[in-house]
């Protein structure tokens, strides 16, 4: 089965009677006015104010296919099920059906619509805790659907909890979240025993790490909302929030443990191996036992480890670049700096493993290319802004690998650094932080470093010890990530609130100042201030700033009232409401008028008046992109 067959399964399975469902457009994958994280990551993200109770245009039962990125799996990435970028299939009841509905009809997706064998479906659900109970309600239901009890397993907080903050613990204020109920499938693999497993009088379990259990599915029932104390309360709506990970479903419809055999890898794999000259047969799979020999295998000593190493090598391109090409048709610009870097690191990750394939020149923009023709029917947004994905993954590149041979000749000084005429002063040997500081600003892996420094006979650490010093890194840099999500939902209470009602000020205020060509491309928000990215090709001036804010705070003076009605999109488009331009509307939206000054699409949350700001101040403009501009403003109290 093919993945644009199993999605429309999907959508056409909870859209048709009895279980009438609405189909919403796929959100952005750079989430808008969300200080809480980077890239959606899940389908219930865009959604999380209706979780909460607030209305939905469309109602109260959704379904889509939802675009997500989660950065934390990169380093998992290069085996046969993880993957940076996927597609979630989701459905949700907004306090609508509960567990004796959605568990039932997941099951006849899976088993009558997708034909799975169900002796090879195994189900995990919640233990309980102190303050939520063990979930025996599901455990009934899977049961009275045949699911027989040795293939039910209970599990705690780690693996059968589910929220964007993970466990109870980690949640913040005004988060929600709730017990799951997951589906595995059964690869056949060999059983085997795992001292660490807490099911040592079993051979296998479904959360254990042997690769026979592929996760295909998750019904978490999002009951519960953190609360300031740190007690959890629950919602008085009980919603339902399903994710199932299409590639993985498609590999286990066509009972294939390795995901990147789905169809929609084969023409950007394909592109990988042509990027090195292997002709590869058009209608040859790719995986492990089929793989066309690469040239670097013919005079190895180790041939089958060097094969699993170009393997690993095309599976983290394949994910990597199609990842980039997703982030980069959102209009984010490779950088050091939040989503920039994310793809900045994608690329350049991409760059350096394909020299385990033998690929010196550009190749990126070709991968790139293959990636929109496998999905510009499905997101035709990528084919708008094709060429510019091209031109910035391209430029990317070349400037990577001026990096890399620049990094080349620094390693060579570092290393014969000394006093003059002494070589004796010069490194005989570099420790695990020298070599990071290579692999951090100049990209080099651990193996480039071994290897240039064995041919100028200079010892390194081993590979355990610079495993160590980057594993120091990584817990920094999850520390940090963390703490993007500390805020939470919690900061958009108020402040949040007032920052987001301020960008819609802003953007007719400068449509105002500079013409009506400026249109919102992206915009971001923490409890501190708001960025808005616009088009507009100049560098404003002082003056035009000026104006720009003295609008926005004539406004908040005359306390205008801020309304919403939800329309057609074409009623809100007929009626001049602004809309981002390259975003996917559902049928019926919400509309906010700002008084007779401004009206926009949009999903909220907003004040009710715009006395309420305080006074508007820009602190930063700068350029973001090709014809597009960045504010920074702050509202004063």
């Amino acid at each position: 089965m093919t993945a644009k067959d199993l999605r429309k399964k999907f959508i056409e399975f909870f859209t048709a009677p009895p279980r009438n469902h609405k189909e919403i457009p796929s959100a952005s994958l750079v989430p808008e006015n969300d200080p809480s994280s980077l890239f959606t990551s899940s389908g219930m993200q865009p959604l999380i104010n209706y979780l909460l109770g607030e209305k939905h245009p469309l109602g109260t039962r959704l379904v889509n296919s939802q675009k997500c990125f989660r950065s934390q799996d990169i380093d998992e990435v290069g085996d046969n099920r993880h993957t940076t970028f996927f597609e979630m299939l989701g459905n949700w009841s907004l306090g609508d059906y509960f567990k004796k509905e959605q568990i039932p009809w997941i099951y006849e997706f899976l088993t009558k619509k997708l034909k799975l064998d169900p002796e090879r479906l195994y189900i995990s659900v919640f233990e309980g805790t102190k303050e939520v109970p063990r979930d025996e309600e599901s455990v009934r239901i899977w049961k009275s659907l045949g699911v027989q009890e040795e293939r039910i397993f209970y599990y705690g907080v780690k693996k059968n909890w589910w929220s964007r903050s993970g466990e109870p613990e980690n949640m913040p204020a005004g988060e929600p979240g709730g017990p799951d109920s997951e589906v595995f499938f059964d690869l056949g693999k060999e059983r085997l025993i795992h001292e660490n497993s807490p099911y040592k009088d079993q051979k296998c379990h479904p959360n254990c790490e042997c690769g026979r259990f592929l996760e295909i599915a998750n019904s978490v029932f999002m009951q519960y909302q953190k609360q300031a104390d740190g007690t959890l309360k629950e919602l008085p709506n009980k919603n339902v929030d399903f994710g199932g990970g299409l590639e993985r479903l498609v590999a286990a419809v066509n009972d294939d443990p390795d995901i990147f055999k789905v169809d929609i890898f084969q023409p950007i794999i394909r592109e990988i191996i042509g990027s090195q000259g292997i002709v590869i047969d058009p209608d040859k799979i790719y995986g492990p036992e089929d793989y066309p020999v690469h040239p670097i295998l013919h005079e190895a000593k180790d041939t089958q480890r060097l094969k699993e190493q170009v393997i690993k090598s095309v599976r983290i391109i394949a994910d990597h670049l199609r990842a980039a090409t997703f982030i980069l048709a959102e209009g984010i610009e490779p950088s050091n700096k939040t989503q920039g870097y994310v793809s900045r690191r994608l690329i350049r990750r991409s760059i350096l493993h394909s020299r385990n394939l033998g690929i010196n020149g550009n190749f990126t923009n070709r991968v790139a290319k293959s990636v929109i023709s496998v999905y510009k029917d499905t997101y035709p947004q990528l084919k708008t802004v094709e060429e510019s994905i091209y031109t910035k993954i391209d430029s990317e590149e070349s400037r990577f690998r001026e990096t890399l041979e620049k990094g080349l000749k620094e390693f060579d000084k570092y290393i014969t650094a000394g006093e003059v005429g002494k070589p004796e002063t010069q490194k005989k040997i570099l420790s695990p932080r020298d070599i990071f500081f290579f692999y951090e600003t100049y990209g080099f892996p651990y193996e480039i470093s071994k290897e240039e420094a064995s041919k100028r006979g200079i010892e390194i650490p081993t590979k355990e010890e610079f495993d160590l010093e980057f594993q120091k890194h990584q817990e920094l840099s999850r520390t940090a990530t963390r703490g993007i999500f500390k805020g939470g939902l919690q900061d958009q209470s108020e402040i949040t609130t007032k920052l987001h009602t301020a960008t819609h000020l802003l953007q007719q205020a400068l449509r105002i100042v500079l013409g009506d060509h400026v249109r919102q491309k992206g915009s971001h928000i923490t409890a501190e201030r708001l960025r808005f990215d616009f088009s507009h090709p100049n560098k404003l001036t002082s003056d035009e700033i000026k104006k720009v804010e003295a609008l926005v705070n004539e406004q908040i003076k005359l306390n205008l009232p801020i309304s919403m009605k939800i329309q057609t999109l074409e009623q809100a488009m007929a009626d001049k409401a602004l809309t981002v331009p390259g975003a996917n509307y559902p049928e019926k939206v919400k509309v906010y008028s700002v008084g007779n000054f401004s009206k926009e699409v949009c999903g909220g949350p907003h004040v009710d008046f715009t006395g309420k700001l305080g006074t508007f101040k820009i602190i930063k403009e700068e350029a973001s992109g090709s014809n597009v501009r960045r504010i920074y403003a702050i509202l004063e109290q």
